[in-house]
């Protein structure tokens, strides 16, 4: 489910909307989330004490509001699905999301990332180009991969080099595998 909002932020009338956060463990380490009653609004990788502290300030800025930390509960339905991903289970990550924190030509990648590209395959950085009309731009579409706000639930992590290598990941090469191992895209390490 996708709910539409400004590319500077999330308002509701003029007013900011209130944001939740918090962090759960997972398979790849500790992942910061952030919603708004409109929907999953950040998904951060290894939230240690500096980076939650930085992504709080960052959200902050971003939607014109302070974040509190799991307040009424808008957090439960993404912890719930992300518990059940890196427990294995197969499927999407398919949870309501605010695209507040992306615009333009970003957003338009990737929310084609997110309803394109399946869980359990990949998708080069050309080939998600030629998907939004935009043939020649596949380092543009590297770029947007490097914005993702959402990752893990919009899976840049399924983006890949032409020529089958695991291109570049934000959250860290190792990630990547262990994302793409996870989803029997890649063998699982054998130690």
């Amino acid at each position: 489910m996708d709910i539409e909002a400004g590319p500077t932020g999330a308002t509701d009338g003029g007013r900011a909307v209130p944001v939740e956060w918090t962090v759960m463990e997972s398979g790849i380490g500790p992942l910061f989330l952030a919603a708004t009653e409109r929907g999953l609004v950040r998904v951060e990788f290894h939230a240690d004490a500096a980076r939650r502290e930085r992504m709080l300030d960052r959200l902050a800025a971003q939607l014109g509001a302070e974040p509190v930390e799991r307040a009424s509960g808008l957090l439960a339905g993404a912890i719930r699905r992300l518990d059940r991903y890196f427990a294995g289970e197969p499927g999407d990550v398919d949870l309501p999301l605010d695209w507040s924190l992306t615009a333009g030509f970003n957003r338009q990648v990737l929310r084609e990332l997110a309803s394109g590209v399946p869980y359990g395959t990949v998708v080069g950085y050309g080939e998600l180009a030629r998907r939004v009309g935009q043939p020649g731009a596949a380092q543009a579409v590297g770029a947007a991969m490097g914005s993702n706000p959402l990752p893990v639930v919009v899976p840049c992590h399924r983006v890949v080099e032409s020529d089958g290598g695991l291109g570049g990941f934000g959250g860290g090469l190792e990630t990547k595998r262990q994302l793409l191992a996870l989803e029997g895209v890649l063998p699982a390490p054998l130690f």
